[in-house]
């Protein structure tokens, strides 16, 4: 932090990273893919450190994706094991520092110990207030809103709600990221210049940072990087740079 001077006022609230790079990371060191994964883990600390130093309040990580569930079953088996593990190993740390376990996806896809290990490390944390973590796994953007607009149907047809009712505001509501601020940074590691079906709704108007670090090479530093480059961006909106002014005077 102190190799970039941040403007403490203008910190992103909601920052939300695509973790790439992992397996391209542990086949230029000719280890196997897991062994990126199993690296990644610190780069996780790195960034949640990083964040709870500067006052971000939300950090939303794309930890599994639903197509992810199309890799080999020997890489999904590790990853679920590694996702025990490190909940397990990190619990104590989340406490200590104020951090609030979340999770968005389809979490009931996981292997049961995963689904379990979440629950107790979730129960655990629920009353830090410092800056809420938010995993997504499982996760897809379409299916959330394919969901929402499901349940929002079924709702019209049974009277329960009134489809002239239905705005940017109410979809909001009946996605799993109806209680966290749209993120107004997305970090996406490894030199891929995608979304990768993350967020799509919510992303509406983040800035987007992209950097050909791969991930479990991503520190502290990198993340203080990001956030230095967001501060020289002027959001907008769809107005005008006088518009902004004007509203700030």
């Amino acid at each position: 932090m102190k190799d970039f001077n941040l403007d403490s006022t203008r910190i992103p609230k909601h920052v939300a990273i695509i973790m790439d790079g992992n397996g391209r990371w542990a086949k230029q060191k000719g280890e196997m893919r897991i062994f990126g994964h199993t690296n990644g883990v610190g780069s996780v600390r790195e960034a949640l450190t990083a964040a709870g130093e500067i006052g971000v309040e939300y950090l939303t990580l794309y930890a599994f994706s639903s197509e992810n569930w199309s890799r080999p079953k020997e890489e999904i088996s590790a990853l679920m094991d590694l996702l025990v593990q490190s909940i397990y190993n990190e619990v104590d740390e989340l406490n200590s520092k104020g951090v609030k376990l979340a999770t968005i996806g389809d979490i009931e896809f996981l292997p049961e110990s995963c689904q379990k290990a979440l629950e107790e490390a979730k129960q655990s944390t629920k009353d830090n207030k410092k800056i809420t973590l938010i995993l997504a796994l499982s996760y897809s953007s379409r299916r959330e809103i394919s969901l929402a607009v499901q349940k929002m149907t079924n709702e019209v047809v049974k009277g329960e709600l009134d489809s002239s009712a239905i705005n940017e505001e109410l979809i909001s509501s009946y996605l799993s990221t109806s209680d966290y601020p749209d993120p107004e940074l997305l970090i996406r590691t490894s030199g891929e210049n995608r979304v990768s079906n993350f967020l799509m709704w919510q992303l509406a108007y983040t800035e987007l940072y992209f950097t050909k670090i791969l991930w479990p090479d991503f520190k502290k530093k990198n993340f203080y990087k990001a956030i230095f480059d967001y501060q020289k961006r002027e959001r907008r909106f769809g107005k005008t740079s006088e518009q902004l002014l004007d509203s700030n005077a």
